[in-house]
This record gives C-alpha cells, sequence and structure tokens, in this order.
C-alpha cells in the first residue's frame, strides 16, 4: 500500500482551534468488576495492537500523589474502560501489560507505566510511544492533541482531564473524553505506521 507522505510536521494551537471537535463514538464498555475483566481481555487479546492511556485523580498539593484510577483500552470500534481503582490489578491484566504480541500505542507512555508499576509490579512488554514515531517520521510534534490535529485533522476535547476519576460514577463527559484519548492513539499510530 502506498502511502501519502506527510508534509506537514507541526501544527499550531492556533491551527488546531479551527478544526472541529471529534470524539470517539463506537462502543465504550466501563469495567467496574473484577469477575469481568477474564471476558473483557478474552476480546482485548484477540488484537495484535490497541491504543492505550491511564488516568488519575489529579493532585493539587506538591508532593502527593493519587494512584491510577483508570486504564483505557481502545480497539478499532470499542473502547474499554477499567476502572483501577475498583477493580484492582488483576493477573488478566497483568499478563496483557507484559504480553509483546499486543502492541500497546499511547503518549508519554512511560509515565503511565510508572504509575501502573506502583500498584504492582511488572515487566511492561509491547508498548509503542508515538511521540518516538512520530519523531521517526520527521514529525516535531509530541502530546495527544497536536498529533491529533496534525495527523487525524480534529481536535480533542480536554476538559475532562483533570476531573475527579476517582468518583464513584463516572460522568459521560469523563467516559467520552477517556475512551476518545486512547483511541486516537491507536488512530495516531495507524496512520504513522
Amino acid at each position: 500500500m502506498h502511502q501519502q507522505p506527510l508534509h506537514k510536521t507541526s501544527i499550531t494551537n492556533e491551527e488546531i482551534n479551527a478544526l472541529p471537535l471529534g470524539a470517539f463514538n463506537g462502543t465504550i464498555v466501563v469495567v467496574e468488576h473484577a469477575e469481568n475483566l477474564p471476558k473483557v481481555f478474552e476480546e482485548i487479546n484477540d488484537h495484535k495492537i490497541v491504543g492505550f492511556d491511564t488516568e488519575t485523580k489529579p493532585v493539587f498539593v506538591r508532593g502527593h500523589s493519587n494512584k491510577v484510577a483508570l486504564m483505557q483500552i481502545a480497539l478499532e470500534h470499542k473502547v474499554f474502560l477499567v476502572r483501577l481503582n475498583k477493580t484492582g490489578i488483576q493477573t488478566e491484566i497483568i499478563h496483557f501489560l507484559e504480553n509483546p504480541a499486543i502492541l500497546k500505542a499511547g503518549v508519554a507512555l512511560r509515565d503511565d507505566i510508572k504509575a501502573l508499576q506502583r500498584l504492582k509490579k511488572f515487566e511492561q512488554q509491547g508498548v509503542v510511544e508515538l511521540a518516538e514515531l512520530a519523531k521517526k517520521n520527521g514529525i516535531q510534534e509530541e502530546g495527544v492533541k497536536k498529533l491529533t490535529g496534525l495527523l487525524l485533522g480534529f481536535r480533542v476535547s480536554k476538559t475532562a482531564q483533570t476531573s475527579n476519576w476517582e468518583t464513584p460514577t463516572l460522568n459521560e463527559k469523563q467516559i467520552i473524553y477517556a475512551a476518545t484519548d486512547a483511541w486516537v492513539c491507536l488512530e495516531i499510530y495507524k496512520k504513522l505506521k
């Protein structure tokens, strides 16, 4: 398959703001119970590449940190939002994170992986850092927002980013934001490959 060379290598905030707002509009599955994980990961493990992200309740006090509350795994038409603060890190999750046969594409994953390793030790495999992949393709941008604008032609709303991810029930804004963040990682990966 012949790919169009990527002409633009950067994008300004003004250019991003002029783009239409985009969001994931497939199926979103919120997973809150550990007993649902085997079935969820059975489906995820059938895929060679997934979009990957995590969310943590923000801290506004220096030197404090919260535990990862949410792990997002995006397939083409479905995103799983695994509420780690409710399910805990179970065997299925560790197997997924350690599986080299499933590529987990995301941005700034080193921090996500470190935060997950604070919950439980594991040796991550198959992690694809999109910022590095972009750089190899001659792109000067690194963040999800700019890569999405540049490669996918829309902008993502970040309004829910600093919300409380440990809340008893995630609201619609949080669910769409979290799903979109992981899904665009999968789409960016496909564009860069």
